[in-house]
């Protein structure tokens, strides 16, 4: 890759940490709905258990089903943002070195535009 135009791998780079932005910003969606299913369930569980509500079987698996499933959304979804990060940190990283590598130029200011 160092035949390639830095310009162009900087391109690709920026893509890359919109894409991976878009993946964070998904996670932390499903980890809040997650959450959400775990303090559902959970209510709906201590409801059933504590004789608030009266006692079903299909509500009891209701709750246990969103206990367990947002557990499992919740571990999943911080896994895959925990990486994501990591991705962008790095492809964050090789973006600036990549601008840092790049002679760049001063443009000198004209007095006037229109001559």
């Amino acid at each position: 890759m160092e035949d390639d135009d830095p310009h162009d791998e900087i391109e690709r780079l920026e893509a890359r940490i919109d894409e991976l932005v878009a993946k964070l910003e998904s996670c932390r969606k499903f980890i809040l709905v997650s959450r959400i299913a775990i303090v559902a369930g959970a209510a709906l569980l201590a409801a059933l258990l504590l004789g608030a509500i009266r006692f079903d079987a299909t509500e009891m698996i209701a709750a246990v089903a969103a206990l367990l499933g947002g557990t499992v959304g919740w571990g999943s979804n911080r896994s895959t943002a925990n990486e994501a990060a990591a991705e962008l940190a790095a492809a964050e990283a090789e973006r600036k070195a990549l601008i840092g590598s790049i002679d760049l130029r001063v443009v000198p200011e004209h007095a006037t535009l229109h001559e």
